[in-house]
């Protein structure tokens, strides 16, 4: 008769890591999937509606790209989303929150990748003078440029990813979520490669052949631009910097809460933390000096954990630590 691992008769629960969300979060969460899943449906259109429409003209090529490249956001945070809500485990005794930082550098590696691809096809269309043909169609009867159709195309798929990018601001700052909120910047900008698209083609047809491959640049470097922004903040994320905001603007405001906190702890006379961005939550090193002769008990510690996870949601694992000294590191800036 095999002897069977203890560990598994009686499972110990987990400590860290919890994957629960507050009931506004959770609203926000189901409301930002829905509101992905409609983008994927939204860009696919789209996609195929350019990929006909594209002709032989280099900007509509570079639009084209960038549509189908602005799927791998919306995918990226429905697949981070679905592994984040996995419990912590003994491989993964802090759950698996990070796997939105993830997402978000497959994303932005992704974009970067192409954008910068796409520079060097677009440059050399420029420096080799190429001139893209664009014919006639006829629709209905009737014949027409086809250069209208690529300005109708695109002046029509342009204005479904802005509003989409407009609803999901508020999810992602509810939800601390930088995939979706890169997601929705670039849905916002997407008028930008519309436009800048819409000028190449009349260019060609003003007779301004290089209009067609400068046009195809622009995108090309909107597309650097965000994969360059994407894959920063992710790597800086992974790497434990010093949490931001949802959109990276600034410090998180909840260091400072934090720090006001252990401030207030009276059998301390010195206090520090580290605060590392797992993805949707917050994990927390407090380190406090006891004054001398003080006796710090279980209790004393537990007090102060509580009262820095009371301060928010985000806030999901902490840990309290009585130490002789604090490390400038450990302060907040």
């Amino acid at each position: 008769m095999s002897r069977r691992d203890p560990r598994r008769r009686n499972p110990t629960p987990p400590a860290f890591g919890d994957n629960h969300l507050p009931d506004a979060q959770r609203a926000a969460l189901r409301r930002a999937v829905r509101l992905e899943w409609v983008t994927i449906g939204v860009l696919a259109a789209t996609v195929a509606i350019v990929y006909l429409a594209a002709g032989q003209s280099q900007a509509m090529k570079a639009a084209w790209i960038e549509d189908s490249l602005s799927l791998l956001p919306p995918i990226a945070f429905l697949v981070a989303v679905r592994v984040a809500r996995a419990s912590p485990s003994e491989a993964f005794p802090y759950g698996r929150h990070r796997a939105v930082g993830v997402g978000h550098l497959v994303a932005g590696v992704a974009l970067l990748t192409m954008g910068a691809f796409l520079i060097g096809d677009s440059a050399l269309g420029l420096v080799t003078g190429e001139r893209p043909p664009i014919g006639t169609v006829e629709l209905g009867g009737h014949v027409f440029w086809a250069g209208w159709v690529m300005v109708a195309a695109m002046a029509v798929t342009g204005v479904g990813p802005v509003i989409l990018g407009r609803l999901k601001e508020k999810p992602a700052q509810e939800l601390h979520d930088k995939v979706l909120h890169a997601d929705a910047d670039m849905n916002r900008a997407d008028w930008k490669t519309s436009l800048a698209t819409i000028v190449g083609v009349l260019g060609i047809g003003l007779g301004l052949w290089w209009a067609d491959a400068v046009a195809a640049l622009v995108v090309s470097v909107s597309i650097v631009r965000d994969g360059w922004a994407n894959t920063r903040g992710a790597i800086a994320g992974l790497a434990d910097a010093r949490p931001t905001r949802y959109d990276g603007s600034e410090p998180h405001p909840l260091i400072h809460e934090i720090d006001r906190v252990l401030a207030a702890v009276d059998w301390a006379i010195d206090h520090g933390a580290r605060v590392r961005d797992e993805g949707h939550v917050f994990h927390v090193e407090a380190f406090l000096v006891p004054a001398d002769g003080d006796v710090i008990t279980v209790d004393h510690l537990t007090e102060v954990r509580r009262g820095l996870a009371g301060l928010s949601w985000k806030i999901e694992d902490v840990v309290v630590t009585a130490v002789p000294e604090i490390r400038d590191a450990h302060r907040p800036c």
